[in-house]
């Protein structure tokens, strides 16, 4: 694969993910894998666009809707690993709670505020 070079202004016409550099220098989330922390930072943007949108529950905090079969796609993994993914950011890490809606509706991610964790 041969790529091209940037030339001048070319180099701000992509969007890109953030991850939060605490995610990765502090000692607090050694324990989960970079995918969780790139997982993570998905969620994060999704967050955003969630509280554009208005998607508050009834105490005002903000959810996503992601399921697993986008998970797999946007990670490019099978079923088990962005399953393993999820479990780690929310038993492991504490990064994010699951809230089952019944049968038939998406399961709500409330993602957590990395930063209340440092206080």
């Amino acid at each position: 694969m041969v790529f091209d070079y940037f030339y001048g202004r070319e180099t701000e016409q992509y969007a890109f993910y953030q991850i939060p550099k605490v995610l990765i220098t502090d000692d607090k989330f050694s324990g989960i894998t970079m995918d969780s922390k790139l997982l993570y930072s998905l969620m994060l943007d999704r967050s955003s666009l969630s509280a554009k949108n208005g998607w508050l529950d009834e105490e005002g905090r903000v959810y996503i809707f992601y399921t697993l079969e986008q998970i797999m796609a946007d990670m490019h993994c099978a079923n088990q690993k962005a399953t393993k993914l999820l479990k780690e950011l929310e038993t492991k890490a504490g990064l994010i709670e699951r809230q089952k809606q019944g049968q038939g509706k998406p399961t709500r991610i409330y993602v957590k505020d990395f930063a209340t964790g440092l206080r």
